[in-house]
């Protein structure tokens, strides 16, 4: 396979510092720089934990995309600066792989219409790892048989969305094969407001943030006399990097915007 020149934003972030190793790691990558909000002029090897790294740095991302060759931009950073940023590649002729969740339907469409202009492939992901969005297949293919269902998601508390992403797309994939529909008894109410959780179609989501946790996620069933569990648990950071791995390669085969793993994993 062909060298692939790589951007990473946000390489001081955990995500980030995974992204990095994943670049450096895989023969066939080459990191050319990196974009981070401060440090700017120096080299990533002058930062701890990146001996070896000497791939300059930028604060401004469209100085960066004049500067530097790159071929694909990873970026794991915040919704504001990820839509920025993913804007920015596309306009630069470079294909963007998205970990950030929290896009807008209308920043989604936004993005779209330009990588089908520039005939660009990008990839937005709520969840890079492999394990998760089978769980969400499954999810999508239980719901042809069970109309009851809640989500569970459960994440550090330093995560700024809620629900999660990888919740709100579980919830969109079950969508596709479940009428929309009340739960619970038609006479139910909340002693305490915002007790069952955020409601998607009348299935219900609930958000848990606790030190300690990474990510995770379970989607319960339930009909008469049974229910059924698909649970998945990512105890690392590196647990998402198989599928950015597979993003960053599949990326440059398309020529549209792909929002979810789901779409390239057959």
């Amino acid at each position: 396979m062909n060298e692939i020149n790589i951007i990473v934003a946000g390489p001081r972030g955990r995500m980030g510092r995974e992204a990095v190793n994943l670049v450096k790691e895989t023969p066939h990558f080459r990191l050319t720089a990196v974009v981070d909000r401060i440090n700017n002029g120096k080299l990533l090897s002058d930062m701890e934990g990146f001996s070896g790294l000497d791939v300059p740095i930028y604060t401004d991302i469209h100085e960066c995309f004049r500067e530097v060759e790159a071929d694909v931009l990873i970026d794991l950073t915040t919704p504001d600066l990820g839509f920025l940023h993913t804007k920015s590649a596309l306009e630069n002729g470079v294909r963007p792989v998205v970990g950030t969740t929290g896009f807008t339907p209308e920043q989604l469409e936004e993005l779209k219409e330009l990588a089908e202009r520039k005939s660009l492939g990008c990839i937005i992901a709520p969840n890079f790892a492999v394990g998760a969005v089978l769980m969400m297949k499954f999810a999508q293919t239980a719901a042809k048989y069970f109309e009851d269902v809640e989500i569970i998601e459960m994440h550090h508390d330093q995560k700024l969305d809620a629900p999660s992403g990888t919740a709100v797309k579980t919830a969109e994939m079950i969508g596709v094969n479940r009428e929309p529909k009340a739960q619970g008894h038609e006479n139910e109410k909340e002693t305490i407001s915002g007790a069952r959780g955020a409601e998607v179609d009348g299935m219900r989501i609930h958000s848990v943030r606790l030190p300690g946790l990474v990510a995770h996620q379970q989607v319960i069933f339930g009909s008469n006399g049974q229910t059924l569990t698909i649970r998945h648990d990512s105890y690392n950071r590196a647990s998402f990097m198989s599928g950015v791995k597979v993003s960053v390669e599949t990326v440059l085969q398309l020529t549209t915007l792909v929002y979810g793993l789901e779409s390239i994993i057959d």
